[in-house]
């Protein structure tokens, strides 16, 4: 059940992720038959259009249906937004200085593979500055690892 949750929160967080949408705004069929229309049920089913077609990912590599890929993408949102998920697991994990949880933050935040070992580490050997009481929420531990992070030498390249 855990690795369930889990994974729904990564696959939440990164579907969320792009500030910018890949292939470019006017990319795909559904751009083009909502075409100036606004708010979430025309922008969902735009989405819906270009995803089961997959228009959007055709005409990002043949630079039709208005896409193209030459933009950089950007993030925009809250990089823990996952976190409050999987915040058991998470505590549990650090606590100990491995596991799943503490993983799946790591990458979820954008640490790459050679530092993960170390931000473990260091998240485990820093518990109490990160969770400060029982009531810690998510919030506050996306807060307090961040101010952790750009604390340290190593992993200030991945604070925000």
């Amino acid at each position: 059940m855990k690795r369930i949750i889990l994974a729904a929160s990564l696959a939440i967080a990164s579907t969320s992720s792009f500030a910018a949408a890949p292939g470019g705004p006017d990319c795909g069929w559904g751009n083009m038959l909502f075409n100036g229309s606004a708010g979430l049920p025309t922008h969902v089913m735009a989405s819906i259009t270009n995803g089961t077609s997959g228009n959007a990912t055709f005409g990002m590599t043949s630079g039709t249906n208005g896409c193209s890929a030459e933009g950089t993408l950007s993030y925009g949102g809250q990089r823990f937004m996952g976190m409050a998920a999987v915040m058991d697991e998470f505590s549990e994990d650090v606590a100990r200085g491995e596991g799943e949880a503490l993983n799946a933050v790591a990458v979820m935040i954008g640490i790459a593979p050679q530092d993960r070992d170390y931000f473990a580490q260091v998240a485990h050997q820093n518990f109490s500055e990160i969770f400060t009481s029982q009531k810690t929420t998510a919030e506050d531990v996306a807060r307090n690892l961040n101010s952790l992070m750009s604390a340290d030498q190593r992993l200030n390249q991945y604070a925000s």
